[in-house]
């Protein structure tokens, strides 16, 4: 029998497995990008910092997390890839040592009024499952707790035949039970409509009588109503019979011919709720918005209390809790009842819901409720949502992109954040972080500065390496991220005061409050204590407040911040004056748009499953007009010339000399006070960061008339150094006469303050109260709160 042997060998080097510890970026050139070759160690947390535009989220988001997901895409067969969208590849010559990403950015959360916080992280799905199995009385499937599911039933019969004269008739039946309140369609409101701000009934269809945008008395919607046959033109509105009025809002779409055309007349209401009501409310245009806001109200459904459940729902518990009742929680209490239902035959159910459920309250989001609505979260409180399916997870060595996980965070929540990043990347994650607050750059294990300026002044690497290494660099983060604003001296004294009494939207408890005006006020106090609902929900909205809330700006890519902001109007109107030819020529989205790409100033080229190809356009060489219109010159310029200029060098252009066009000049120069003068005014909206679109957003609204600014969290999105320029542009405002009011965490907006107003002491029904107003000086003296014991350490008190 032989015998085995072992002999002595050396131990072998370090597998060649081992060796793959970067991610390795060469020649990204994606956005704003130049050329950027850099390694990114994994199994590591690592910042990404610049300031706002200097091409951070263009390396993180759409270069390394981006080609991650069209790399997974390209494993699924050519079948399925149809069904997908077809992602390009990002601009970048080299990347290698690539894992599965998954992005967690700040993009709000759909504002489908049928989404909530329960549907959009499957809470809700276990509680129906859980009702279904144990709630009495039984009333159906998981369906019969849905307010997306309507309950219904249908009758009939078919022919099956058999051949050779052989056919038989078959009667079937079908019902499904659903959940959903059939009054107010599962939405929890109901909307009315004012029928006197959509028209003047005593005046007749041939004399223009509607309010309504866009219903002009020479346009095809007014002439199909008017030219319809179902009415006297010359008769007063108010003086139409029953059935004419019936037919004036009501009447259901039907086929009409006007001058020879066929065309679909449809009732004033059904149609005003198509074409105005089933849009995002923030997706109009701002004329189309007021409209809404004017014409619209929105009221709890009275049948379902706004619950969305039909009665049949709401009639089975578990216990004396049903599912309406159990959504309407606060989640940290939903939890508490949980874990207090023993059932051995739903076991891995409760399991499960439970671990959901502590994943809310852990990441801080406890006291929210499972039936808010998904679109009225913050986007700090939307991303934080995203992570709850991330927290517990068994999968390791992915890459984890956050784009500033602290907005909305009060300082004493950073810290529950920062433990979070902490556990994926210690449980063998790499983590990528882009973000401005010097607390989350503190627990870096790797800082990569992107700069030196934003837009074209970006795009580069300045600095990586340590967090001491940032602090001893020369770059613009290095030498701001000490920077500690200090208490004023004196304080403005308010000219007058905003009276609230008695607020108690959402969790406030009856609270009475005076807003000083005249200076600069800052509402403050842990997410979810109830700062935005004592502003936004008690401060009446009319025509002397300005409120600009987080909800970020849309657009395509032929939208740019020319055409958003309004600038683009009084340019074609310059242009169109100068040249004696009309403002339609000088839009790309118009008459003077190049032909070949339709405006586009490039051409896609679909290759079905692969990825579309975009090339310049021939014709117009990427400058979007038809070479006619090119001719026709504004100060020496044309309009594709124009529109390539840097904010800074527009502004300059029209302020003097022939091209000078004062309304152009005044929006210019609001551009340039929030730090935007590098921007190009025709660049597409689709390539800003969230901080530019933020400030863009803001000097967008510096043009409205009123003496109070309502700002939510305008810090969102800035770097160090660009709060600094926020905090000038806040004390012109409030120089120039204007009121202004803040909901902000930043430390150095509080400490910039006249007057501050603290609300907690915790989030949800432990906060809604004042627990402190006062001066900055007086808030940190005290030391009272919670933001009273940040504001001093950050000042150094």
């Amino acid at each position: 029998m032989s015998k085995a042997t072992t002999t002595d060998r050396q131990s072998p080097g370090p597998h060649v497995a081992d060796s793959h510890d970067v991610i390795r970026v060469h020649g990204a050139r994606e956005n704003n990008l130049r050329d950027v070759s850099i390694e990114i160690p994994k199994r590591r947390l690592t910042v990404f910092t610049g300031v706002s535009g200097s091409g951070k989220s263009s390396l993180v988001f759409d270069t390394i997390a981006a080609e991650s997901q069209r790399l997974i895409n390209e494993t699924y067969s050519a079948f399925l890839q149809g069904f997908m969208p077809n992602l390009a590849r990002p601009e970048v010559d080299v990347l290698d040592g690539l894992t599965t990403a998954i992005a967690v950015d700040q993009q709000r959360m759909g504002s489908d009024p049928r989404s909530t916080v329960g549907t959009a992280t499957d809470a809700n799905a276990m509680l129906r499952i859980l009702f279904s199995r144990l709630g009495t009385p039984h009333i159906g499937p998981p369906g019969a707790f849905s307010f997306n599911t309507a309950s219904v039933s249908a009758s009939g019969g078919f022919t099956v035949d058999r051949g050779a004269d052989k056919t038989r008739t078959e009667k079937v039946s079908f019902s499904r039970t659903g959940g959903m309140c059939t009054h107010c369609e599962g939405r929890g409101t109901v909307s009315d409509i004012d029928l006197t701000q959509l028209y003047d009934d005593s005046k007749s269809l041939s004399e223009d009588p509607f309010t309504i945008p866009t219903y002009t008395g020479d346009g095809w919607v007014v002439r199909v109503i008017a030219e319809s046959g179902f009415f006297d033109k010359d008769k007063p509105i108010r003086k139409y019979t029953k059935k004419e009025r019936h037919d004036f809002l009501y009447r259901e779409p039907v086929k009409v011919k006007v001058n020879g055309v066929n065309l679909t007349y449809e009732g004033l209401i059904p149609k005003i709720q198509k074409t105005f009501l089933s849009k995002d409310r923030e997706s109009m245009q701002p004329h189309i918005r007021a409209f809404v806001d004017r014409a619209v109200t929105f009221s709890r459904c009275p049948e379902c209390d706004g619950t969305r459940l039909s009665e049949l729902a709401r009639s089975s518990k578990i216990g004396k809790i049903s599912i309406a009742d159990a959504c309407a929680m606060e989640i940290r209490d939903l939890a508490e009842w949980v874990r207090g239902l023993e059932e051995p035959s739903v076991a891995p159910l409760l399991t499960k819901l439970r671990h959901t459920l502590d994943s809310f309250v852990e990441i801080g989001l406890g006291y929210l409720s499972l039936d808010r609505a998904s679109g009225t979260l913050s986007g700090g409180e939307a991303q934080r949502t995203k992570m709850i399916r991330h927290l517990g997870s068994s999968l390791t060595d992915v890459t984890y992109v956050f784009d500033e996980p602290s907005i909305g965070l009060h300082p004493h929540d950073i810290q529950r954040m920062n433990n979070l990043l902490l556990r994926l990347r210690d449980k063998g994650n790499t983590v990528l972080v882009v973000e401005h607050k010097p607390e989350t750059i503190a627990i870096a294990d790797h800082v990569v500065d992107l700069g030196p300026g934003a837009g074209r002044a970006g795009g580069t690497v300045c600095f990586e390496g340590t967090l001491e290494g940032l602090r001893g660099s020369d770059t613009v983060t290095g030498r701001h991220l000490d920077d500690r604003a200090k208490i004023k001296a004196t304080v403005r004294k308010p000219t007058g005061a905003l009276e609230i009494r008695g607020a108690s939207a959402n969790n406030l408890h009856s609270v009475d409050v005076d807003i000083p005006l005249g200076v600069l006020t800052v509402v403050t106090g842990v997410a979810g204590s109830g700062k935005s609902s004592l502003v936004h929900g008690s401060i009446p909205a009319d025509e002397g407040v300005v409120a600009i809330d987080q909800t970020p700006i849309r657009g395509s890519r032929r939208s740019n911040p020319a055409t958003y902001t309004g600038l683009a109007d009084p340019i074609r109107k310059a242009f169109a004056k100068a040249n004696g030819v009309k403002p339609a020529l000088f839009s790309a989205n118009s008459e003077g748009a190049c032909p070949t790409c339709n405006g586009a100033g490039v051409v896609y080229t679909d290759l079905a499953i692969m990825q579309s190809v975009a090339t310049p356009c021939e014709e117009c060489e990427g400058r979007r007009f038809e070479a006619s219109v090119l001719e026709y010159r504004l100060g020496g310029r044309d309009i594709s010339e124009v529109l390539a200029m840097p904010v800074a060098e527009a502004e300059e252009f029209f302020g003097s000399g022939e091209a000078r066009t004062p309304a152009a000049h005044k929006i210019l120069e609001r551009l340039a006070d929030v730090g935007l003068g590098y921007l190009t005014l025709g660049q597409p909206l689709t390539t800003l960061s969230g901080g530019e679109r933020q400030r863009l957003k803001l000097a967008t609204h510096m043009g409205e008339k009123g003496g109070v600014y309502v700002l939510d969290e305008p810090t969102t999105g800035l770097h160090l150094a660009d709060v600094e320029q926020l905090l000038g542009l806040l004390d012109r405002l409030v120089d120039s006469g204007k009121s202004v009011i803040v909901i902000e965490h930043h430390q150095a907006v509080m400490a910039h303050a006249d007057w501050i107003i603290d609300l907690g002491p915790g989030a949800g029904h432990d906060g809604g109260r004042i627990v402190f107003e006062g001066t900055p000086a007086d808030l940190v003296e005290a030391r009272s709160t919670l933001t009273g014991e940040h504001l001093a350490a950050y000042v150094g008190a």
